[in-house]
């Protein structure tokens, strides 16, 4: 199966807290091996808590450059301290070293080093898994280091290898749990992207965000629809977000009313679709809904 003809879906949501990793999780579990899962919220990654990934294999992620000094010649002279804007470079027991969490990567103390004792080398970011999760299926997912940069290349490279699985698997999806907001690694996760499903909630914030995020996905012009979670809690909030996905033509996928099934489910360590709530047979159709929706869109 070529690439063309497997359907990619992009959950996100404009915040944090709206249900996205729960209801792609739930999905996940639904489409079985009929799908890769891709976990491309790299900065707080938390999708293997419900989806149990075996962490099988793992390859370190570079990206970026760091400065090192050879501190065997170098003279002492201050002058990368002098012309470092980041103070990436203190003086500490009669040295120069340099402070990963500060240094940016620039170059520029290389450039001016009279001994030629620094050098630029690539900087580890992370580390990306490919893992077999508790349906049997593949997921690619991964782990930015403590004050790393490049999330947004990072996300790439999880989708080139969620991609790579599903086209040596003959796989019919790609599930993509996206990060929230607007920055760099949403905008990396929309790439390549067949549909998006939004998830948002019935508060002011949760449309102003939603618009947010549309925004974004326009530029990509890819094909959206929307879930309303806890959409019973604020009915007037819910009707103003119906109201912005008509006008947008953004499918309105489903309202989910509030249930405690979520937290239940988490607190045992799974997904809502695997225990006994009347949320689970709201799910299935939403998941037959938006696989029905993409495979007529990859024909068209």
């Amino acid at each position: 199966m070529s690439s063309e003809r497997i359907n990619e879906i992009v959950i996100l949501s404009g915040k944090g807290g709206t249900g996205k990793t729960s209801l792609a999780a739930a999905f996940s579990v639904l489409a079985g091996t009929e799908a890769v899962i891709a976990d491309c919220d790299v900065d707080a990654a938390n999708m293997h808590l419900l989806l149990k990934p075996d962490f099988a294999r793992s390859m370190e992620f570079y990206s970026g450059e760091l400065a090192v000094i050879n501190q065997d010649i170098c003279i002492r002279c201050g002058k990368c301290a002098d012309v470092c804007r980041f103070n990436a470079i203190p003086f500490m027991e009669n040295q120069y070293t340099i402070s990963p969490l500060d240094c940016e990567g620039c170059g520029y103390c290389e450039k001016v080093c009279p001994s030629f004792a620094i050098v630029m080398k690539e900087r580890k970011s992370g580390k990306v898994y490919t893992s077999t999760i508790k349906t049997e299926g593949i997921m690619v997912h991964a782990r930015l280091d403590i004050a790393a940069e490049n999330s947004g290349k990072l996300v790439a490279k999880v989708k080139k290898d969620a991609k790579d699985h599903a086209n040596a698997g003959n796989k019919k999806f790609i599930i993509v749990d996206g990060s929230p907001g607007i920055g760099c690694p949403v905008v990396s996760s929309l790439s390549g992207a067949n549909y998006v499903v939004l998830v948002t909630e019935p508060t002011m914030s949760g449309l102003h965000d939603l618009i947010r995020v549309y925004e974004v996905i326009k530029r990509f012009r890819i094909k959206a629809g929307c879930i309303i979670n806890k959409a019973d809690v604020n009915e007037a909030q819910s009707r103003e977000i119906k109201e912005f996905l008509m006008s947008e033509q953004i499918d309105h996928l489903a309202d989910i009313p509030y249930d405690s099934a979520f937290s239940s489910a988490m607190i045992e360590g799974k997904t809502v679709v695997e225990i006994q709530s009347p949320l689970k047979a709201q799910l299935e159709e939403i998941w037959k809904q938006i696989k029905l929706i993409t495979n007529k869109n990859n024909t068209i």
